[in-house]
């Protein structure tokens, strides 16, 4: 983990040193709150220079325009300047004019245009482009034995997406059996899958991707298990206990002895502390199966995340948010709005303060720098996210 990371200069939290950051009830000082603004400003101008020499084509939210319209769709949701709500539909019309044809999640397929496009029609009060958007994205989805469970490229993937719409609505646009369905495919697939591999007996749901057993959010069962554990998403009372929370207790004895996991079963190299692989992505199935199931050992389990990713979160890999400081600050929000444990903000705050010496760490520079989920848009949606801790959540992820 160390020789990915580069070494974290800060002083762990103390009342005294939290006072620069936030007050006695959590709320940011004036002072960080214009350094956070002045940044994202700065950033925000880094980004659009960037984007004129960005693949024209890619209209995914991980890599592509989709990500673009959803920072501005977030900026738009903080600041309430409708001129950010412009500037996102300016990105959805780019995005939508180049799908995939092939994937259906949010963040590597058609799903993500479709959803972020009718969430911004809907505030630009165009309902009428904002259905037929909803109607295309529940065509999407096809009962396709092949296609994979995971949030990149599988049916979680969609489901988010779907979430995602329901979300901004604030009503039920997608159906809930709709996403129950979805839901029940994916717990039949991965019980299909444990018996065929003989996994029943220790975890009665398994995953693949690309042939091999990942436990990460990204590609692997934290990520499924996280959305499996959702209240309201269908699933019945008697398969949450017997066959998701074995299958969840399952992955949390794969921790090695420093508070880590693994990227894939079967992987003894402690290496990754990333949200696509580690403790940053696990720790969200954790603190969900504490909030179902309220067993101390899943916080427990959350906690040691927390001091994996304090002490090894400040990435060589840069300032992102799928394998990068901001992507990793994220698990300190959840936790200190799970906790109102100030101590949590406190290192959310200093993740954010390394962010705002961007490109000063002599880090490496992403495939696609100026991307949400590689380069400086997620950076920027972090620090935007950060001006109100408490609503603070890991983009087209996070519930």
């Amino acid at each position: 983990m160390a020789q990915r990371a580069l070494p974290n200069p800060y002083a762990d939290y103390d009342k005294s040193l939290a006072t620069g950051y936030f007050d006695a009830a959590g709320r940011l000082t004036p002072e960080f709150t214009q350094r956070l603004n002045n940044k994202i400003r700065e950033l925000l101008q880094q980004m659009e220079r960037g984007l004129k020499s960005a693949d024209p084509h890619d209209c995914t939210a991980y890599t592509g325009w989709t990500g673009i319209a959803l920072l501005y769709l977030h900026l738009y949701d903080v600041y309430g300047d409708p001129g950010y709500l412009q500037v996102a539909h300016e990105y959805v019309k780019k995005s939508l004019r180049c799908m995939t044809r092939r994937s259906i999640t949010f963040l590597c397929g058609d799903a993500g245009p479709l959803a972020v496009a009718a969430v911004v029609y809907h505030k630009l009060q165009d309902q009428k482009q904002a259905e037929d958007c909803i109607i295309r994205l529940l065509h999407l989805y096809k009962v396709d034995p092949r296609v994979p469970d995971e949030l990149l490229y599988g049916r979680m993937g969609y489901l988010s997406a779907l979430v995602f719409v329901n979300k901004h609505f604030g009503e039920e646009k997608i159906p809930q059996s709709h996403i129950q369905q979805v839901c029940e495919a994916v717990v039949a697939s991965g019980e299909s899958l444990a018996k065929k591999r003989n996994f029943t007996a220790k975890s009665p749901l398994m995953y693949e991707w690309y042939q091999e057993y990942y436990v990460g959010a990204a590609h692997g069962l934290a990520g499924i298990y996280y959305y499996l554990m959702q209240p309201g998403f269908g699933v019945s009372q008697v398969k949450l206990h017997n066959t998701v929370k074995p299958s969840v207790d399952y992955v949390c004895q794969l921790k090695f002895p420093s508070g880590n996991y693994p990227p894939c079963i079967g992987d003894t190299r402690d290496l990754l502390v990333h949200w696509c692989h580690g403790a940053p992505g696990v720790i969200y199935m954790l603190l969900q199966a504490y909030k179902v199931f309220g067993e101390q050992q899943y916080l427990n389990d959350a906690l040691q995340c927390a001091e994996v990713i304090w002490q090894h979160g400040l990435l060589k890999k840069g300032y992102g948010l799928c394998h990068g400081t901001a992507g990793n600050a994220y698990a300190f929000l959840a936790l200190y709005n799970l906790t109102q444990n100030m101590k949590y903000l406190y290192r959310a705050c200093k993740f954010a303060e390394w962010c705002l010496s961007y490109g000063q760490h002599g880090c490496r520079t992403p495939d696609t720098p100026f991307s949400l989920f590689e380069g400086m848009a997620g950076t920027i949606y972090f620090l935007a996210d950060l001006l109100v801790p408490t609503k603070a959540k890991f983009p087209a992820f996070e519930l």
